[in-house]
């Protein structure tokens, strides 16, 4: 039997594939020589496939003019200078026009050549760069992971004979590689089952099936006196032309497989779990059940007794901090326990004030803003970690044996504790159970956070009696804006129509333009909690679309008024702008070039309807491009159809580059009549070239 063919079955032998034989042809190497006048003089099947153009169409012509954009002519000839010139060859990347026009980035090898009347030639090879870099990665890849493997990896030929033996494999036998090479198991590892293994990598060579994890027992140099298990895989090797090479063999150390599987399962529920809070943590904005929520996770996977603490400063919406020596005054807002207990005794009831002293525990997490863990409970960390005596006596009565307080962290701020307690489950807290509850404390202390101040905003709306519209807009990071107000009828007369530009984290700038139905102080003192709300809501920077969703909740509540919105957040770093509207007309967009168009997006219903949901969506806003957002006064009458309206404003848009204050005159003045019984609030912006402070320009 050759090392070329095996019987597969014991009846047909296995033959090699009629495809690439070679590493070149894997590459696809193209040959190219050029006269020195750099005419084309051979041309490869593979530079037919690599460029296009077959060789009756190649040769004779000037390559430069065939392969080269006029753009890289100069380049290309001082190269093919230099290279007949000095006989140095050259080697890089370049791009080649192909035949279809397009253009492909190929890897080029470059060298002079000499026949025997003493003429120069240039000889090019060349290959798809992609290509190239492929095998450069596989074959970086292939190496680094034989080298660097924990699972010993080995290679023999047909003979099974090792040929190669990588770092791990070595350890795992206890012999160095070069005492395997040119040896056999039988020679190398004679004390193991080798008639096992032998009888495995044959059926391998000949069958070509892999055989994965099959059990070894047996000791090795490397560890005489104890017995290892592993599992060890066969693989046959065949070359591109199907060429039978030899065995691959892959072996694993699988002694602490128990307690991997252990760990591995242990590792896979905690994922399970911190996925879980992501899903459930912060599923509405209502502090309690927020904290409920996290409660809810803690127990029973993490522990046993959880409470969800809260400084009463950070309920009552004011800023937390304690010096040495304060007392903690902390509101419970959730307590929960995976099983009945006396525990519960000693938990503070939800919703009341609880005052701890300096000493205690939860109080060094909320004051140092780092977590406190004991391990092993003692009766006098009992009393440091119950509010009194009493507690402190349940909780010995209950069991409590490990403890562990969690800072609740958000925006740099201290809002409370994570406070766990085990009883029933025997382990103590871990390191791994402290990554794992800042993990879930570091999200909910962010859903907390929104939630009280989604709260404060709710309440400031509620009770907001008038605001008052901004004189001019703020300066937005690669905005330039323009804004105008104009109130029903007489000047005197107020609505409620609103305009605004919030500026967000990150150089991002919010635009809002609004309209609460009706008119006269309340519809103007409705305007202005809407406003601040909205100007609340958006320093959380929340998705177009959510920010209304929370607004229509606050307009619920607002004396049965409902509103029309648009809102749009602008990212100059990224040049687009997300935009939802609740129920508003579209905002028209201009662009340079183009004629100027209404936004088709979905229309949305208007605030204060309520259960249903809003869109984003996102579009491109490009230096020069402009939005406009307006209320339905600039456009509606009694004499006109809104189409007709409508496109009017569109036809009145008919100078980008008018400056945009004159636009809004322009507007107005053309659309406004007398007689207009609807305020008009009107907010243009348009996108000018901006550098960010210290940073490169935004990509165009």
């Amino acid at each position: 039997m050759t090392s070329g063919s095996f019987v597969a079955g014991g009846d047909e032998p296995v033959r090699g594939s009629s495809g690439p034989s070679g590493l070149l042809d894997v590459l696809g190497v193209a040959a190219v020589l050029l006269d020195a006048h750099g005419r084309i003089v051979l041309w490869s099947p593979q530079a037919e496939e690599l460029f296009g153009y077959t060789a009756q169409e190649a040769l004779g012509q000037y390559a430069a003019q065939v392969l080269v954009h006029e753009e890289h002519l100069d380049v290309v000839t001082k190269l093919f200078t230099d290279v007949m010139e000095t006989g140095s060859g050259w080697a890089g990347a370049f791009p080649v026009r192909h035949k279809d026009g397009g253009v492909r980035l190929v890897e080029f090898r470059n060298m002079r050549l000499l026949n025997d009347r003493g003429d120069f030639y240039a000889l090019g090879l060349a290959a798809d760069r992609a290509a190239v870099r492929q095998v450069e990665r596989d074959v970086a890849l292939s190496v680094q992971m034989v080298t660097q493997s924990p699972i010993g990896l080995a290679v023999l030929d047909t003979d099974m004979r090792f040929v190669s033996i990588n770092p791990a494999l070595a350890q795992i036998n206890g012999l160095p590689a070069e005492d395997h090479i040119g040896r056999t198991f039988r020679e190398v590892l004679p004390f193991l089952d080798v008639d096992g293994i032998e009888s495995a990598m044959r059926r391998v060579l000949r069958t070509g099936k892999p055989l994965i994890e099959l059990s070894a027992v047996g000791r090795t140099p490397a560890d005489p006196g104890e017995d290892h298990a592993w599992s060890v895989s066969f693989y046959r090797l065949d070359d591109a032309a199907g060429e039978v090479l030899g065995v691959a063999i892959s072996v694993l150390d699988v002694t602490e497989r128990h307690r991997a599987g252990v760990e591995a399962e242990t590792a896979r529920r905690r994922l399970a779990l911190i996925a879980d809070a992501s899903a459930r943590i912060g599923t509405s904005l209502d502090l309690q059940r927020t904290a409920r929520e996290l409660a809810d996770i803690a127990v029973p996977e993490l522990a046993d007794i959880a409470a969800v603490d809260l400084l009463d400063t950070v309920v009552e919406h004011r800023r937390s901090g304690l010096s040495s020596g304060d007392a903690a005054v902390i509101r419970a807002v959730a307590v929960q326990a995976g099983h009945p207990t006396e525990a519960l005794k000693a938990a503070d009831p939800e919703g009341q004030l609880a005052w701890y002293a300096a000493d205690r525990l939860v109080t060094q997490s909320v004051r140092t803003g780092r977590p406190v863990m004991v391990r092993h409970v003692t009766d006098e960390d009992l009393r440091r970690i119950a509010r009194d005596e009493q507690a402190a006596t349940h909780l010995a009565r209950a069991g409590v044996h490990s403890y562990l307080a969690v800072p609740l962290i958000a925006r740099g701020e201290v809002l409370g504790a994570l406070d766990l307690k085990r009883s029933r489950n025997p382990r103590p807290f871990s390191d791994d159970d402290l990554v794992l509850a800042r993990e879930l404390a570091g999200r909910a202390a962010v859903a907390i956070d929104n939630a009280r101040w989604y709260q404060n905003a709710r309440n400031t709306a509620v009770t907001l009696q008038r605001s008052l519209l901004p004189e001019r807009p703020p300066a937005a990071p690669g905005l330039e804006v323009a804004s105008r107000y104009q109130p029903a009828g007489a000047a005197s007369e107020v609505g409620g129509d609103w305009f605004d530009v919030i500026p967000l984290e990150g150089d991002k700038s919010a635009l809002v333009v609004g309209d609460v139905m009706g008119s006269g102080i309340d519809a103007a003192a409705t305007m202005g909690r809407l406003r601040t709300a909205t100007s609340t809501l958006a320093s959380l920077n929340l998705p177009p679309a959510t920010l209304l969703e929370h607004l229509d909740k606050i307009t619920e509540g607002l004396d049965h008024y409902i509103a029309t919105c648009v809102y749009a957040v602008y990212d100059p770093h990224t040049q687009r702008c997300e935009i939802a509207r609740a129920g508003h007309l579209p905002p028209a967009l201009l662009r340079p070039g183009h004629p100027p168009e209404l936004l088709d997006l979905p229309t949305g219903v208007p605030l204060g309807v309520g259960g249903v949901p809003f869109s984003t969506t996102t579009i491109d806003f490009r230096p020069g491009d402009q939005l406009v957002l307006y209320t339905d006064g600039l456009v509606e009458t009694r004499q006109h159809s809104l189409d007709e309206r409508l496109s009017t404003l569109l036809w009145l848009l008919d100078e980008p580059g008018r400056p945009l204050d004159d636009t809004c005159d322009h507007l107005l003045r053309a659309l406004r009549q007398p007689d207009n019984h609807d305020d008009v609030a009107l907010l243009i912006a348009r996108a000018r070239r901006w550098k960010p402070s210290g940073g490169p320009s935004p990509a165009r």
